[in-house]
């Protein structure tokens, strides 16, 4: 007899989805949720009888959300997992062809961040006597490849339902790869439109309410011991704190375990918020795009403890940033691959019991803060404060306003409890340097992926996990042109977010990029064909964008001074339904500096002298910091 040797209930293959999907649930540290907590989709042929169908008969705790863009759909979903602390996610459902391929860029967005979200693609006919169908990628000479095969890749866990009765293995391995913190991310599973319409003799018992508990891998005792012996000999330790922090719940006992030996803690983009900014020690935003004082501080760490992240090139300044010649890494990741990185010495564990176990053996080794130490980090935080009081928030220029200027004007009328939405550009860099995360004050940054047009659509999934905060959300005029349309969702679902437009007529921050690497200014603005040159050099489009937001049924604001700008802000506060304000922004001032090198290289042929200047010294800058790579 098996396990399935039960009742059985006949259903299809998208009912049996549906019926499953409601039962299950993820628990962490005893507090349950559901795990779905619904779907979003867009119809066509290739769903609309078999999950659409099933949706409306079987979906009464599954509810159906409709979005604008199947990109922007994965995106609201990770949006809702990453402030959720991954312990609750959306599925996401499209069509055969261009609405499977329209998933593919959020699938390696929720990958790349460790976001969990589960995608239902319609694929071609499993039976295939009908032949190749309408929107369906024939290859050459494998004939049960699709477009959905492109998911393999950049998923964590990719499965094609052939016959119905596959669900039976294919949901459950679904859902242990969502609700484990080491190997989340998307989760594809390929749906043969006929297989959805497909009936099969399901046991009831596969629709039961299933827990799935998320286990504190707690460390091992000997690596607790390793790391609490290279605390003893270091000097000068810092902590980069990354998202592992915060998926934890671990922002207390890291607190806790800094301030027992005064280590300074600077935060990653997706860790930011990891640690109270009334920390004496804290260093902020660290990184390509952090502030200058954790650089400063991170370049001379004889002890760099990681603590739940990916240790990627913008956190490590293209593994050249740590130039102490003694320094050594010690690495707390629930994932092996990542706790390994840099050398380090590995502790596998979660970040919470692993801080827990290093608090108290460190006290058992009479391990004690260093004054000096502390007090040199404040000296050096008060000379940033400084920096920032005098260039950003006592220098506001009539106009335009600077990125920073923008970011510090909103920061100052926001209020205890808000919440900053970003992933790209150089107005990411200004949030995550400016936005202080004091009095329940948060972040929700991407930039794994660094994914323009993220912004909008995860901010609907940031307001739908915490409906009672104000979401600000930071994008460029580039990144609003390539997927502003979930203003419709926020519209249609009373999601009330307020986006802050910077208007500085392109592609600013790559621009920056272009002109330190290449010299010359192409393509990253948004002018009118010049005739005589025929390149993009005219004058400036002149493109409406509050009209644009105002059409899908926003709340809209041109602005251009900082007073305007708190005006607009504090009416914003006011409305109820979706606010878009459009500022008006410099087209040439750049994010303040962090002093990080990042490794982006330049032609190492050409025939433009200001080009090969230009690779001079990025040879020269490189060959500089080689000696430091790990």
């Amino acid at each position: 007899m098996t396990q399935w040797a039960c009742q059985t209930i006949r259903l299809t293959a998208g009912q049996a989805i549906v019926k499953y999907l409601q039962a299950q649930f993820s628990e962490f540290d005893r507090q349950q949720v559901r795990l779905i907590r619904g779907v979003f989709g867009i119809f066509g042929h290739g769903n609309v009888s078999g999950l659409g169908q099933a949706l409306y008969e079987y979906g009464h705790d599954l509810p159906y959300y409709q979005p604008c863009n199947e990109q922007s759909m994965v995106h609201t979903a990770a949006g809702f997992a990453k402030v959720s602390r991954r312990l609750s996610t959306f599925a996401c459902t499209t069509s055969i062809g261009p609405g499977s391929a329209n998933m593919l860029t959020g699938a390696a967005a929720a990958t790349i961040n460790r976001l969990p979200v589960l995608l239902l693609p319609s694929d071609y006919y499993a039976a295939r006597y009908q032949g190749n169908v309408l929107q369906q990628v024939e290859h050459p000479i494998s004939a049960d490849t699709s477009l959905n095969d492109s998911f393999r890749p950049l998923s964590r866990f990719f499965d094609r339902i052939l016959r119905p009765e596959q669900l039976l293995t294919a949901l459950p391995e679904a859902m242990r790869v969502l609700t484990d913190p080491a190997e989340t991310g998307a989760v594809t599973i390929s749906l043969p439109q006929d297989v959805q319409t497909e009936a099969y003799d399901y046991p009831s018992k596969f629709f039961e309410k299933r827990v799935w508990r998320i286990d504190r891998r707690l460390p091992e005792a000997r690596r607790i011991q390793e790391v609490v012996s290279l605390l003893l000999d270091a000097k000068r330790p810092v902590i980069i704190a990354g998202g592992g922090v915060l998926y934890s719940d671990a922002c207390a006992e890291l607190e806790q375990f800094a301030r027992s030996v005064s280590i300074p803690v600077g935060e990653t983009t997706a860790g930011r918020g990891s640690i109270r900014s009334e920390y004496p020690s804290f260093l902020g935003a660290q990184g390509v795009q952090g502030n200058p004082v954790a650089a400063r501080f991170m370049k001379d760490a004889d002890l760099v403890v990681c603590i739940g992240t990916r240790l990627s090139d913008f956190t490590t300044g293209s593994r050249g940033l740590f130039q102490n010649p003694n320094v050594k890494f010690v690495h707390i990741n629930v994932c092996s691959r990542d706790a390994h990185k840099m050398g380090a010495v590995p502790v596998v564990a979660d970040a919470r019991e692993a801080l827990k176990a290093l608090t108290l053996e460190c006290e058992k080794a009479n391990l004690r803060p260093n004054t000096a130490y502390e007090q040199e980090i404040v000296g050096a935080k008060n000379v940033w404060k400084g920096t920032i009081e005098h260039n950003v928030v006592k220098n506001e220029s009539p106009v335009p306003l600077s990125e920073s200027q923008l970011v510090s004007v909103v920061f100052e009328q926001s209020k205890a409890g808000d919440i900053a939405v970003g992933a790209s550009s150089g107005l990411l860099a200004n949030v995550f340097k400016l936005w202080d995360t004091t009095q329940q004050r948060s972040c929700a940054l991407e930039f794994g992926f660094s994914c323009m047009g993220f912004e909008i659509p995860a901010s609907l999934g940031v307001k739908m996990a915490q409906p009672n905060r104000e979401v600000y959300v930071f994008v460029g005029d580039g990144t609003y042109l390539m997927n502003p349309t979930e203003l419709v969702t926020a519209v249609q679902e009373k999601l009330k977010i307020t986006v802050i437009l910077s208007e500085n007529h392109g592609y600013r921050c790559i621009l920056a990029h272009q002109l330190h690497r290449a010299g010359r200014s192409f393509g990253n603005e948004f002018r009118y064909r010049d005739p005589q040159t025929n390149r993009l050099e005219g004058e400036y489009l002149p493109v409406d964008y509050a009209k644009t937001a105002e059409g899908f049924g926003a709340k809209t604001w041109n602005v251009r001074t900082a007073a305007e700008l708190r005006r607009a802000l504090n009416e914003a506060r006011e409305e109820s339904r979706p606010c878009v304000i459009v500022v008006e922004a410099s087209d040439s001032d750049p994010a303040l500096a962090s002093g990080i090198w990042w490794d982006v290289s330049v032609a190492e042929a050409t025939n433009d002298t200001l080009t090969r200047s230009l690779r001079d010294q990025y040879e020269k800058e490189r060959s500089e910091l080689a000696k430091f790579y790990y």
